[in-house]
């Protein structure tokens, strides 16, 4: 799997991530321990990146790109990754699309660990958002 990043995102997350950091992309809809957002709406249509200072032995695809970032994936999110992806800074905002059109234009970045999200912490924060979301 290939990434185009574009200038400007390559910018922002060279700004916001420490060298030698493992950058993961993955979804942010409730499917996995990094996410705080969940719902039918958000299926496949929200997208983050997560900074690790060490790996993730859950997300082992790698996504190669020219920026020289360390970007590792999982068969769960890839589904929804199609050919040609790009990565851009818009609006103040990533955004990810590919081939089919636009993936996410608000794409986050956050910056903690698996050991850092317990469980218990998921699932008070999901409590709290769920009122919010779909």
């Amino acid at each position: 799997m290939f990434i185009t990043i574009k200038d400007a995102a390559k910018t922002y997350l060279t700004d916001h991530v420490k060298p030698g950091m493992t950058l993961l992309l993955t979804t942010d809809d409730g499917s996995n321990r990094y996410s705080t957002v969940g719902g039918t709406c958000a299926i496949g249509d929200k997208f983050q990146f997560v900074a690790l200072a060490g790996g993730d032995s859950a997300y082992p695809l790698i996504v190669d790109n020219e920026a020289g970032l360390n970007i590792r994936t999982n068969a769960d999110t890839a589904l929804y990754l199609g050919n040609g992806l790009i990565l851009d800074r818009v609006f103040n905002q990533l955004a990810l699309r590919d081939d089919t059109g636009i993936l996410d234009s608000a794409v986050g970045l956050i910056t903690y660990t698996a050991q850092e999200k317990s469980d218990l912490d998921l699932k008070r924060e999901m409590q709290t958002l769920g009122t919010r979301i779909c």
